[in-house]
């Protein structure tokens, strides 16, 4: 039952994608979550990934949502190709391994110069803060100071930024392996992809 409750939580998320096609950019830090949630989103299933080595995209069709999902890696070799897939994106999925304080200051750097570049302007981000189910893993408000985000988000309801020049940004806290907060996250990307 519980799975059955997942799913059409999920597929209600990402109801507000209908019709559409998007191409959205899975970036973070190495051991950050990516793979394990496009697999998630894809197959239903967890499963143990060895470190994504080189780009790797994915069709992801529930129901009548279809996007096209790239997970670049996340190694200090792959973050140089980033860059390479930037053209026509429609979103930004930047996740943060919560539960790892030790690299926030480096995700913070990446974090910063992908809100910087030219090539995104404009793009929404969406980060996840994953692993809320670890017990040391940051809170929001802390994960939001260590990302320089604070005062920096746009607000997780409806809002509507057109004409505002405003970039959506917003931070939820998820687990991709118990499943949870993700959805809202992607529900709420989903009002701000043409």
């Amino acid at each position: 039952m519980f799975l059955v409750d997942w799913f059409y939580g999920v597929l209600e998320s990402l109801a507000w994608l209908w019709h559409k096609e998007a191409k959205i950019l899975f970036l973070g830090l190495d051991n950050a979550g990516k793979t394990t949630l496009l697999h998630m989103l894809k197959d239903e299933r967890l499963v143990q990934h060895a470190p994504t080595q080189h780009p790797t995209s994915s069709e992801l069709r529930i129901g009548r949502i279809r996007f096209k999902a790239f997970d670049l890696g996340g190694h200090r070799m792959a973050r140089r190709v980033w860059k390479d897939y930037y053209a026509k994106v429609d979103a930004v999925v930047y996740l943060v391994d919560a539960a790892d304080g030790a690299r926030f200051g480096e995700s913070k750097t990446e974090l910063d110069a992908l809100l910087t570049d030219d090539a995104l302007a404009g793009v929404p981000f969406l980060v996840l803060g994953n692993k809320i189910d670890v017990p040391h893993a940051a809170p929001e408000r802390d994960l939001l100071y260590y990302l320089g985000l604070a005062g920096c988000t746009t607000g997780k309801g409806d809002v509507d930024l057109a004409g505002t020049g405003v970039r959506p940004l917003e931070i939820f806290m998820c687990s991709v392996v118990r499943k949870m907060g993700y959805g809202e996250g992607f529900r709420w990307m989903a009002q701000y992809i043409k």
